[in-house]
């Protein structure tokens, strides 16, 4: 039987360590316990030397350097100066040295991974200065105490310094990954949008050419309606519905599941050129296409027909051939129209390219020299890094 379990201690202290000090949901609560723990580990350090066991006015003195670790938090420097205000009576009065050893190592601790590093050593050098110092006053002269002294307040300067450098270190990484992550859903937005674009444009336009034709039969010649000339166009608006419901279902599907799921290959082109009475011409029998490319080559073709139905006119032919060319699918589609869509025009040209880049092609449109609109594809029939774009 599987149990869900929590996060493991050392998870739960690296959590700690790596949360900024001002997300505490209750810091004041938080300083208080800690300043407590602080100050009773520094009174039984103190009441254990018996030797230097502090009177009645040095444990009031410890007590106050323990109250003021209450306000680290919001006023690091005041709480650690207020912390070297009563330590250092307490260590001219020859208490026991190490007693305030846990307050002082936890106020410059705060000081060093809250401030810049400016401020950290010249805390440290004050603090450090005072304390060897203070215990030269007292006849300390002994190079393994002040040592000790010294090395013991170094290390929670330095502690809170790497731990500073380590937090900074993690919220640099969670931008990076929240810019990542803002990125590829902004990508998927556009992949989503190109897909629903393919589809609609083209079946909405094909229903608006039918529709208009369904009209025309009606208004030109009420007295000799061709009945079945209207059921036909009636037949084929119906089709193209069910066929772009059933298209769009397969979309959401595969952007659902994968993005990387199947998407209508060079086995739908007849159909789709059929439908826009384009002529075909396919020259790549037994040549390996890969799904992605094929994919890319049915929009492309897809859309450029929408834009001729949409802008080439009524009397127009449009022509697609896809050919093989040596490491390359090459696709072309032409029509011989007044002219196709302005680069500016919308998403359709965009789309292409962007579908050409995709697989790492490239795709060139544009008016041709004899009248009407060129498409021209290389899709690389080899995967290959994406080309650079200006």
């Amino acid at each position: 039987m599987n149990t869900l379990t929590g996060p493991s201690l050392g998870e739960r202290v690296t959590a700690l360590l790596h949360r900024e000090p001002g997300d505490s949901a209750h810091p004041l609560r938080a300083d208080t316990a800690l300043a407590a723990g602080a100050g009773l580990l520094g009174a039984a350090i103190a009441y254990a030397d018996t030797a230097l066991r502090p009177d009645a006015l040095g444990w009031a003195l410890l007590a106050g350097a323990a109250l003021a670790l209450t306000g680290r938090r919001s006023h690091p420097v005041a709480a650690l100066a207020v912390v070297v205000a009563c330590i250092a009576p307490y260590q001219l009065l020859d208490n026991a040295h190490m007693g305030a050893m846990p307050i002082a190592m936890t106020a410059l601790y705060t000081v060093a991974v809250t401030g810049t590093v400016r401020r950290t050593v010249t805390a440290g050098v004050c603090v450090v200065g005072m304390a060897v110092t203070g215990m030269s006053f007292n006849g300390v002269h002994r190079a393994f105490d002040v040592f000790r002294t010294s090395g013991w307040l170094v290390a929670a300067l330095v502690f809170g310094v790497a731990l500073r450098n380590s937090r900074a270190y993690v919220a640099e990484q969670r931008a990076v990954a929240a810019r990542e992550t803002e990125r590829k859903l902004t990508e998927e937005r556009l992949r989503i949008a190109r897909d629903l674009h393919d589809l609609l444009a083209h079946s909405i336009t094909l229903i608006g050419v039918r529709t208009s034709v369904a009209a025309h039969v009606l208004t030109a010649s009420p007295e000799r309606l061709d009945r079945a000339a209207v059921a036909a166009a009636l037949d084929s608006i119906a089709d193209t519905c069910r066929e772009a419901r059933a298209e769009l279902r397969t979309t959401l599907t595969v952007l659902r599941a994968d993005e990387h799921g199947p998407l209508p290959d060079l086995d739908g082109l007849a159909d789709l050129a059929r439908s826009a009475q384009a002529e075909l011409t396919v020259e790549a029998d037994g040549v390996h296409v890969p799904p992605a490319v094929g994919a890319a080559a049915y929009r492309i073709v897809q859309e450029s027909l929408t834009n001729a139905v949409r802008h080439a006119g009524p009397d127009a032919t449009a022509r697609v051939r896809v050919e093989a060319a040596g490491a390359l699918l090459r696709v072309t589609v032409t029509d011989d129209g007044r002219g196709g869509a302005a680069e500016g025009s919308g998403f359709g040209i965009v789309g292409m390219q962007e579908r050409a880049r995709s697989v790492g092609g490239t795709l060139e449109a544009g008016p041709r020299a004899g009248g009407g609109f060129r498409v021209t594809a290389d899709l690389p029939l080899a995967a290959r890094p994406l080309k650079a774009t200006a």
